[in-house]
């Protein structure tokens, strides 16, 4: 299944008319998120039965008021107990049975060990499963809990399968639908969210469930179940990561007498490559003139002041397994005449200062491997200066392995690494043929349709 992106219509939701039905749910586990989704949908006219295992919680639900603190939750809470709309059962088989759709927001807390426990998420399932085995139409099980990539197709669906005696997409829908709702202003950003995802099972579960935000803002995703469930954890990291970089940055400036907060005005100005998809998008290594000597600079200013910035110090460390990998899957294949496109540090550019395409070649060379190496903008005739002094010290033999023809590194090559998204090199590799294996280091244009074949290799997709 391919991604697909929806872009919303920005229209606002308005109430349904005369006669019309809304899907009803059960909701299991009443927390924040639970609670939130619970007052908001009802709210927009849903049937809604909430389900939790502490009573206080479901007693709480049942007199009107909220078991969170939340702005706005107390007046939707009230206003849906009020109306019926929002209602709470201690029995999940029944609440299963008279619903269309079954939304699962139970805790994912850590384990000892560091990973996640889906004890709460496999109590719930197995509930669910035993009530769907009673149940003649179908229904849609939504998971809205946080947990990694695979928990719901590798645990929660053969789960769900094993206890209710039916197969998921004929008998019984399942979606994986993160939230993306911050503690203090989740009511406000169920309403205006800055995405919806819905990772699905089958297209009608999907639409079922993508219906239930009809209206609202937001660009939409439909994905499948696995994407939908990274995507909660590649936000909530690199939150993480922005927060730390922000702190390391704020130490520095504080050791060196500078006020961060104006120094991160002016940071946060740039949206063309500071705050947007700049640099985001996975691929190889960095480097160039710039990135690694600054890195470099920065780190050894703040050790000479006594300042450990442990995020910063270890980004080049980890640019450097990145190098590795990329030298890790042309030896696991065990073929020894390697093909390169690509030599500069990023494409459109002869710069090969600290280029980590040079770095593969030399490490890839150093092991014995047959290396031939086309680059468009580089030609060994026209290089000087800065240019020629690195490749002469680092590829001291470039004038055996570098050519320009380009025809010539495709027929040499038992393995190809696209480093480059050069024309003719792009050209060339969607040439290969089924005998040669390509390494694709950029994210060729055709990447999509070739991922899963035994011949491509994506280092990062």
């Amino acid at each position: 299944m391919f991604l697909l992106s929806i872009k919303d219509s920005r229209t606002k939701f308005s109430p349904m008319s005369e006669g019309e039905r809304q899907a009803s749910l059960s909701i299991f586990g009443l927390g924040y998120v639970g609670c939130v989704s619970a007052a908001c949908l009802a709210s927009r006219g849903h049937p809604v039965v909430g389900v939790d295992s502490n009573p206080l919680k479901t007693e709480c639900l049942r007199r009107g008021n909220a078991p969170v603190v939340e702005e706005r939750i107390g007046e939707l809470i009230a206003e849906g107990v009020a109306s019926g709309r929002l209602t709470v059962s201690e029995d999940p088989a029944r609440a299963v049975l008279d619903t269309d759709v079954t939304i699962v927001c139970v805790g994912t807390p850590s384990a000892p060990g560091g990973g996640l426990s889906t004890q709460y998420l496999e109590r719930a399932t197995e509930q669910i499963g035993a009530a769907l085995a009673h149940k003649d139409g179908r229904h849609t099980v939504v998971y809205r809990s946080t947990m990694v990539p695979g928990t719901c197709e590798d645990l929660l669906i053969p789960l769900l399968e094993r206890t209710s005696g039916k197969r998921v997409g004929l008998d019984f829908g399942v979606c994986v639908n993160p939230e993306f709702l911050r503690e203090g202003t989740s009511v406000r950003d169920f309403f205006e969210p800055p995405k919806i995802v819905v990772g699905e099972s089958d297209e009608a579960s999907g639409g079922l469930v993508m219906d239930l935000y009809a209206g609202l803002d937001g660009p939409r995703f439909r994905v499948p179940i696995a994407v939908a469930e990274m995507t909660k954890y590649v936000d909530n990291c690199f939150h993480a990561l922005k927060v730390t970089f922000g702190n390391e940055i704020g130490a520095f400036c504080t050791s060196f007498g500078l006020d961060s907060h104006v120094v991160m005005d002016v940071f946060l100005a740039d949206t063309k490559l500071n705050i947007s998809p700049a640099y985001l998008y996975p691929g190889f290594a960095f480097g160039g003139s710039c990135l690694p000597k600054d890195l470099r600079a920065l780190v050894h200013a703040a050790r000479q002041n006594d300042l450990d910035l442990p995020v910063l110090a270890n980004v080049l460390v980890s640019n450097e397994t990145q190098l590795r990998r990329a030298v890790d899957l042309v030896t696991s294949l065990g073929r020894r005449r390697v093909g390169i496109f690509g030599l500069s540090f990023k494409s459109g550019t002869d710069d090969l200062r600290e280029s980590p395409i040079v770095e593969l070649a030399e490490r890839l060379i150093g092991k014995g491997y047959d290396v031939k190496i086309y680059d468009a903008n580089v030609a060994l005739s026209r290089l000087m200066g800065a240019n020629r002094s690195y490749l002469d010290e680092r590829l001291p033999h470039i004038g055996g392995v570098l050519t320009d023809d380009v025809e010539d590194v495709l027929e040499h090559g038992e393995v190809l690494i696209a480093g480059s998204r050069d024309p003719t090199a792009v050209a060339a590799l969607h040439r290969a043929g089924e005998h040669q294996t390509v390494i694709d280091l950029v994210r060729l244009p055709w990447a999509a349709q070739r991922r899963g074949q035994a011949s491509y290799i994506g280092i990062g997709w």
